[in-house]
């Protein structure tokens, strides 16, 4: 275990954002241990002062803070025994660390329920992505899921060409949910693609889930690509990019000993709170861990039937219509066209504020679209 040094002053905002994450989401209380999860220094995915902020911050409510260094991991493997020991012998246990991401489906963390930040560096935690009442974000999520579940039939659209129906989500009774706590909350459940079927498109690039690291992880794309799917098998590839997804596909299925052409399920941003302010191509797998909270990505778990299965293929301001109405209209949600969604506005008059003026920026380049462009960063 090592201490962390502590900034003099945390500004309002901030001490706000970290306070809804410590007492609102990981319902910490006075005289509580804090393990903060890092990765090793010079990693460029987190903001090294927000440790250190979280870390001020938690000792001034009267937590005990201690920082355990938790390194990336090319595969999803469990974490060694001492690292597990540190974490089930905390009262909470914070992932400011990719490694969290990789493990968030995995059943071992079930029982300790850490929190994995989303929020990469301190002025996310300050934003609104960070300050905006944490419950009100778990009532959302129960009414979007509840509107998904009840849903008789769901239609998703996208300007690109992507056009999917099927039922409403069929949602497994067990492991179709994460096992940390996610903050700040901006998804729904996955939703399972069996039933689904149609044309998924997509502009930039092809990249990794998080789970596992190979290389290439990011491919560039020169056009629209589609994917054509049948439930959960991918049937084809078109665009002048088709031949490169292909063996891309193909590339990480034989590296991964995995059935490439699989698509697990897919599921969209619920938090107009969430901004990603850099282009995505200067480091896509950071953009793919800060910006898919907001409502204008929606992104498909795909290649290999493990949740969140290998390859991510993100939609850009989708039409997700429920039994003919739109509840996200060009990546804009509207709460209010879900049962109770109204309601949970009335009783969250800064939830009500947030949908009316939501934050558009996700990281596209100048050209409105996503790119991995000449600045992107190797990340295999």
């Amino acid at each position: 275990m090592a201490s962390i040094s502590t900034p003099r002053v945390i500004p309002a905002d901030l001490r706000a954002g970290i306070l809804n994450m410590l007492c609102s989401c990981a319902l910490m209380k006075q005289g509580q241990t804090l393990l903060i999860l890092t990765e090793p220094p010079g990693a460029p995915h987190y903001d090294p002062g927000l440790a250190e902020a979280i870390c001020a911050v938690g000792q001034s409510i009267g937590l005990r803070v201690e920082e355990h260094v938790l390194p990336h991991c090319p595969k999803a493997s469990p974490p060694a025994d001492a690292d597990m020991q540190a974490i089930a012998a905390a009262d909470c246990a914070l992932f400011l660390t990719r490694r969290g991401d990789q493990l968030r489906f995995h059943p071992i963390l079930a029982q300790a329920a850490p929190v994995m930040c989303y929020a990469l560096d301190r002025g996310m935690l300050a934003s609104h992505f960070g300050r905006a009442d944490h419950a009100a974000f778990v009532e959302l999520l129960s009414c979007l899921n509840d509107a998904l579940a009840r849903a008789r039939h769901i239609r998703v659209t996208c300007p690109l060409g992507t056009d999917f129906e099927g039922p409403g989500a069929r949602f497994p009774e067990t492991g179709g949910e994460v096992s940390v706590r996610r903050f700040p909350l901006s998804v729904f459940s996955p939703v399972p693609a069996a039933g689904y079927r149609g044309t998924i498109a997509i502009a930039g690039f092809l990249t990794g889930t998080g789970k596992s690291r190979y290389a290439p992880y990011d491919v560039p794309l020169a056009d629209v690509l589609r994917i054509r799917f049948d439930g959960t098998h991918i049937t084809g590839f078109a665009g002048r990019d088709a031949d490169a997804a292909r063996a891309h596909y193909d590339h990480v299925g034989a590296l991964l000993e995995i059935e490439p052409r699989v698509v697990h399920s897919w599921h969209a941003g619920m938090h107009p709170g969430c901004a990603y302010r850099m282009q995505a191509g200067a480091n896509v797998e950071r953009w793919g861990s800060g910006a898919f909270g907001n409502p204008r990505v929606l992104h498909f778990h795909t290649c290999g039937s493990v949740v969140p299965g290998e390859i991510s293929l993100n939609v850009i301001d989708p039409t997700i219509s429920l039994d003919g109405v739109a509840v996200w209209e060009n990546g804009c949600l509207h709460p209010e066209h879900v049962a109770g969604g109204a309601e949970l506005l009335a009783r969250y008059p800064g939830l009500a504020a947030l949908f009316a003026n939501p934050e558009t920026e996700i990281g596209l380049a100048p050209s409105g679209r996503l790119s991995l462009g000449p600045s992107a960063r190797a990340t295999g």
